[in-house]
């Protein structure tokens, strides 16, 4: 699979942009602020219907412009596919592919399988919980519909729950065979999402150690731990037993909403124990593995973004992303860099066709 085809219009800082890629390595470089990674998202919404660094999409708009327009020819398995992604002020988002509008956003996941690697990741070893829920989230829904369905509908079930609980602390109330509906529900899907998140760690954990020894070249032992409650207790008696935690909080403490993904080196948080750069190549391994993951899963390459890492890693670990895209098994890479000759430099060795984009300069392209 690969995009053949992009154009912007009104998107971030682009007015009107067409760039037409190799279906092997894209460059897109320029200096810092000229909307490199721009481009990058750009591709990321046609894939997943929002963006990857602003998940907001009206602030997606150009400024002083009422709406956005991002249009993708892609060739997957012999066949285009056409994707549309515009959006209004005041008005829903419309995806379209092929010129038929999606009823759902949702039935989008999966159809164009894409990874990124980006300094922003950085936040999965900082930031809380729910970034490594999502990432875990993420990687599963891009090849199993159901459970991103599912997962939809436990959120509005809990949602539901939590105005209920509000409800009776607002009215100093309880009504216990209403809050059991809701805890019937939320056992059904929240049970089967935890299922499957045990299911994708046995899978996903083997591939990830492999990927940690090929890029560090170190013996540290690494691991993933999954954080639930569920490991422990079924969910319905956990939302049972915690009611009247609860009603006190005024919102649902227990369930799949709250677990967590542990990263641990040498048995160890690798927040706190972990050097910048063995946190630097647990993060390339886990987004690697998610490649391979996705691949394996789908039956499709997915697509590769490398957002400005080579500006953030060392010549070991480039060497490693080198040697990993310089395969006939992998698919389309797209790299963002601040220095061109550099990123003329990496590609060369990968011994693939390549083009150049350079923003800035009348995106000035050289094909190679």
């Amino acid at each position: 699979m690969f995009l053949k085809r992009l154009s912007l219009l009104n998107y971030k800082n682009f007015e009107s942009q067409d760039f037409t890629f190799d279906n092997k390595i894209n460059c897109i470089v320029g200096p810092n602020g000229i909307g490199k990674t721009n481009v990058l998202d750009a591709i990321y919404h046609l894939c997943f219907g929002k963006g990857y660094f602003n998940p907001i999409s009206t602030q997606n708009i150009k400024h002083e412009e009422d709406f956005f327009v991002i249009d993708g020819e892609f060739e997957k398995n012999d066949r285009d596919e056409r994707i549309v992604c515009s959006l209004k002020r005041g008005t829903k988002k419309i995806i379209k592919r092929n010129g038929k509008i999606y009823d759902r956003l949702s039935d989008h996941i999966g159809l164009l399988p894409l990874v990124i690697i980006s300094p922003a990741d950085r936040d999965l070893i900082i930031e809380g919980s729910e970034t490594r829920r999502k990432f875990m989230d993420g990687v599963i829904a891009q090849s199993d519909q159901i459970y991103l369905q599912d997962l939809m509908k436990y959120n509005k079930i809990l949602a539901q729950r939590n105005s209920l609980l509000k409800y009776f602390a607002a009215n100093h109330t309880y009504d216990a065979a209403t809050l059991s509906v809701y805890n019937e529900q939320l056992n059904g899907y929240g049970t089967d999402i935890f299922n499957k998140r045990v299911e994708f760690l046995e899978a996903f954990i083997p591939i990830f150690k492999a990927q940690y020894i090929a890029i560090s070249g170190g013996n540290e032992e690494v691991s993933l731990l999954y954080d639930s409650k569920l490991g422990e207790e079924g969910l319905l008696d956990l939302l049972k037993n915690n009611i009247e935690k609860d009603r006190a909080l005024q919102y649902t403490s227990v369930g799949i909403h709250k677990d967590d993904l542990g990263f641990e080196i040498a048995g160890h948080p690798i927040k706190k124990f972990g050097s910048q750069g063995q946190q630097k190549s647990f993060l390339i391994a886990l987004k690697f593995a998610q490649f391979q993951f996705i691949k394996e899963q789908s039956k499709t390459t997915p697509i590769l973004l490398l957002d400005d890492i080579f500006d953030k890693l060392d010549e070991h670990r480039v060497a490693h992303i080198v040697s990993l895209v310089n395969n006939e098994n992998f698919g389309q890479i797209f790299i963002s860099d601040t220095h061109a000759e550099r990123t003329e430099t990496v590609v060369k060795q990968i011994h693939q066709s390549y083009k150049i984009f350079r923003l800035g300069l009348e995106n000035q392209k050289i094909e190679k």
